[in-house]
């Protein structure tokens, strides 16, 4: 019999794969593991497998109970389309296939190599030198020290884009995100508790300052030839395509995916719209931080969330253009201060479930995340300790985050680009998602 804990080990398309050539009695038994006293019904609706577990199961542990839930995900129909392999990642003739970034087909010479994530300056000072970030597929904002934020930016498609600016150092938290992506990690300076995570080989660490100052004592991946000066101050450390794709052919990397991987987020498919019809109405989006007043305002006409900070759109300075995002995803997650000044929003939360919100089209529906597969008892790599706290270094905090809606389903996004809010449980309270276009940001001031 296949072991589910086993099974779970794989990556999703060969989850998918497997579960699909089992009989619904045998799907019935994995999904039930050791819990034999509960009741099971199966059915076959179409191409569609349904099993209802009925009655009370033997407690189990939670972590075990989300698995079985999670196998439901892999049930949905099977992809009738003519023009994608058996994975639906490629179409028939190969030169084409479903970005990891944004589900949208793009050619494989963009869709299966490794990204490049991007540490962005984002107090008020930089936000008028931001450039290339329109670029951005996938972009995420958290809070650091002084209540300011920091973004992290993956691109994919950005070998035509003049400059990337302002590049700026790293946080520990944003070496997770970027893991969870198989990026390359680049960023112009660093704080010493992110200096283990940056010197493990498989945090692909491009370093524009890849040594210790002020009597630290470290040494990093210099890569300080990726990185040129537009003008003097924080703000006018730029990047490219050109520079970065030098440096990484110089460390010899493989800039492909690694062969079992196979995506963070799931997609609709090709002509299909997610509309959260169970959620409330999002025309604005606050994700409260006082320190720039981010905000999203739903723009009907193009279905696109449209990015404002400091009072004022959020522009790229290469072509003007507004940052526009089809899906917002928040994460609420625990945070601690490492000491007097840096801030650390923790990415991994022992593996529990968090809270969240999923929006597109003009709506939001609450969520949970969790890394997938985190185990307490996997090996502890390394300890990061600082003042007033300490946090070990284990292979399954870089599993990658799942979402899922309430019924513990893997959450399907609409294709386009994602911006994750990664949003402290402190500051939740300051997070508004309103059906009201006129609301104003600064209210969030007085919460």
């Amino acid at each position: 019999m296949l072991d589910r804990n086993l099974l779970m080990k794989c990556g999703r398309t060969a989850r998918r794969m497997i579960l699909r050539s089992m009989t619904a009695g045998a799907l019935a038994a994995l999904m039930l593991g050791t819990a034999a006293s509960a009741d099971v019904k199966t059915a076959d609706n179409g191409n569609t497998r349904v099993i209802t577990l009925v009655g009370d199961t033997d407690g189990g542990e939670e972590q075990d109970k989300e698995e079985s839930l999670g196998l439901l995900s892999f049930f949905g129909n099977k992809d009738s389309s003519d023009t994608k392999d058996s994975d639906g990642t490629k179409d028939s003739d190969g030169t084409t296939c479903r970005s990891y970034l944004t589900g949208e087909l793009v050619p494989v010479s963009i869709g299966r190599v490794r990204p490049i994530a991007l540490m962005i300056e984002n107090d008020k000072d930089a936000v008028s030198w931001q450039s290339g970030t329109s670029n951005a597929s996938i972009i995420y904002e958290a809070r650091v020290e002084g209540g300011i934020t920091r973004l992290e930016a993956l691109f994919e498609d950005y070998k035509d884009v003049e400059m990337i600016m302002p590049i700026r150092s790293c946080r520990p938290q944003f070496v997770y995100y970027s893991r969870e992506f198989k990026a390359f990690y680049g960023h112009y300076g660093q704080v010493i508790y992110a200096v283990q995570l940056l010197q493990m080989p498989e945090s692909y660490d491009m370093a524009g300052l890849p040594y210790g100052e002020s009597g630290q004592s470290y040494t990093l991946n210099d890569a300080s030839s990726a990185y040129s000066r537009d003008h003097s101050g924080v703000t006018g450390v730029y990047t490219n395509y050109e520079k970065l794709q030098r440096l990484i052919d110089s460390f010899g990397w493989d800039t492909s995916y690694p062969e079992d991987y196979d995506g963070h987020y799931q997609f609709a498919e090709d002509g299909k719209e997610v509309y959260l019809k169970d959620g409330k109405d999002a025309l604005v989006v606050i994700p409260g931080f006082v320190s720039n007043h981010a905000r999203f305002d739903y723009d009907e006409d193009t279905g696109l969330y449209l990015r404002s900070e400091f009072g004022d759109p959020q522009m790229d300075r290469l072509n003007g253009k507004q940052l526009a995002f089809k899906n917002i995803l928040i994460q609420i997650g625990p945070s601690v201060m490492l000491d007097d000044h840096y801030l650390f929003t923790d990415p991994v939360n022992e593996g529990k479930a968090g809270k969240g919100w999923y929006i597109t089209n003009g709506r939001a529906e609450p969520i949970t995340w969790k890394k997938e597969n985190w185990k307490k008892t996997d090996p502890i790599l390394d300890t990061v300790t600082s003042i007033y706290y300490q946090f070990d270094i284990r292979d399954c905090d870089f599993n990658i985050t799942r979402y899922y809606d309430s019924m513990g389903r893997e959450i399907t996004l609409n294709q386009g680009k994602t911006f994750v809010e990664i949003v402290r449980e402190e500051d939740a309270s300051k997070l508004v998602i309103s059906d009201d276009p006129d609301i104003d940001t600064y209210a969030i001031d007085g919460m």
